[in-house]
């Protein structure tokens, strides 16, 4: 086992990762930008680096001053939480030159699964089910047409490399098309410096569904069930739950099945979700993350597994603690993502938080880097926390969840908790009926 790990990332992440080297008596190396020096993740960590200055670019995304940190305080492992480097093949092989391991998979595994046409093949090649379109990039108009044509309109073009709902473009007619697949190649471009695109069938009202998965590296895999992402806002979630409210026990066999049998025929090491799709009783496969999801306390919730402690002891060599007899669900986890955002336009909201006061009870777990006197800085993401719950049902979930978000404090800034309030008198959303269009349009009918 590692004796020291280092944590590649900052926020609440960061402290999950902390703390479960904390309980299993491995000592936590923090890295920071000059932004972050006050930050809570620093102060918890045993040692802390300062890696540069604000900018994510010049610290957080900087391969080698991570590098050197590991090296300056011997650190023998690095865990990269989620955005930033975490799905980062490059990095995952520097580490591996410098005799650090990187707690997740191969590098060879996040490069399959980080280009979206070469996932699409790989997951239908080891039998995953895929959404109709195209055989991998389109080049140009005239292909682009064939294409819609032979699945049927509508389709929905996508940026090869994408990602967050940049290069994505939905088309209904022929004429529609020509602007989408120009536009959105254009977007591409712009963000990823890559203009590839693809072509899929566009479901009409899918649900977002995601199969956890987690493997050893030697050929032994596990899914522990799904969870339903479906209510997003500019492709971005914001409320995810599981067990998923439209999926019955033996579609989840099924499907977890599927994904974990896909995981163990490549030896995948590590937190996967794969990523779907559903309409109709039918799962279509759309990306796979090769990393530990914002999510993954619901699915912690329910099966009552710590995924950050079976990721680093995976990584260290050691066999999963689990099987797929022992994981049974129990109970419905709701979480809901925290932003410091001003509602209705959902625009930043950095600044200084005055008080802070999380949630409690019974069922009730709040992931946040916050305290009193912190300021958010302007440079990261504006998600400051997680507030999930956990209920006997969904019913007892949902009552769970009002209650603690009427106990949560955010003093100083504008958050999204009133959105939250807001969504949880809808009937709809008391009813579990709803899919990846429906909080677009509640908030197109709310704020117009």
């Amino acid at each position: 086992m590692f004796e020291k790990i280092l944590i590649a990332n900052r926020g609440e992440i960061a402290l999950r990762v902390i703390r479960a080297c904390r309980e299993m008596g491995i000592k936590s190396v923090a890295v920071h930008s000059t932004a972050d020096a006050d930050a809570m993740h620093v102060r918890m960590a045993d040692e802390s680096v300062c890696i540069g200055p604000a900018p994510s670019s010049e610290s957080y995304l900087s391969k080698a001053a991570i590098i050197s940190a590991c090296e300056i305080t011997g650190a023998q492992a690095v865990h990269p939480g989620y955005g930033f480097l975490s799905e980062n093949a490059s990095f995952a092989q520097a580490l591996e030159d410098h005799g650090i391991t990187f707690i997740g998979p191969s590098a060879e595994h996040i490069r399959i699964m980080g280009d979206k046409i070469t996932a699409k093949e790989t997951a239908k090649a080891l039998g995953i089910p895929v959404v109709p379109g195209s055989d991998g990039g389109v080049a140009d108009f005239e292909t682009a047409i064939g294409v819609a044509e032979g699945i049927g309109f509508p389709v929905i073009i996508k940026a090869t490399a994408g990602g967050g709902g940049r290069g994505m473009k939905v088309a209904k007619t022929p004429e529609e098309l020509e602007i989408a697949f120009r536009t959105a190649r254009a977007e591409a471009k712009a963000a990823f410096g890559n203009d590839e695109v693809y072509i899929e069938k566009y479901l009409q009202k899918p649900r977002h569904i995601e199969i956890q998965v987690f493997g050893d590296g030697k050929g032994g895999a596990v899914h522990l069930g799904e969870r339903d992402c479906s209510l997003q806002r500019r492709h971005q979630k914001v409320f995810e739950e599981a067990p998923g409210p439209a999926i019955t026990p033996k579609m989840r066999s099924e499907i977890g099945a599927i994904c974990a049998n896909a995981m163990s025929k490549i030896a995948y090491i590590g937190a996967g979700t794969v990523e779907f799709l559903y309409e109709d009783g039918n799962f279509y496969f759309i990306e796979m993350n090769t990393r530990l999801q914002v999510e993954h306390p619901v699915t912690e919730f329910i099966f009552g597994v710590d995924l950050v402690r079976e990721q680093i002891r995976v990584a260290s060599g050691m066999a999963l603690s689990f099987t797929q007899d022992d994981l049974e669900i129990n109970g419905h986890a709701i979480e809901v993502r925290i932003n410091a955002e001003k509602l209705p336009n959902f625009a930043p909201c950095p600044g200084k938080v005055r008080t802070f006061h999380a949630p409690g009870g019974l069922g009730v777990r709040m992931d946040s880097a916050l305290y009193g006197g912190y300021s958010i800085p302007p440079y990261y993401d504006s998600l400051i926390g997680k507030l999930i719950v956990h209920g006997r049902d969904r019913p007892e979930a949902l009552s769970r969840l009002r209650r603690a978000l009427g106990e949560l404090i955010v003093d100083g800034v504008d958050t999204t908790v009133p959105l939250f309030h807001a969504l949880l008198a809808e009937p709809d959303i008391q009813n579990g009926d709803y899919n990846i269009h429906w909080l677009e349009k509640w908030l197109a009918q709310q704020f117009g």
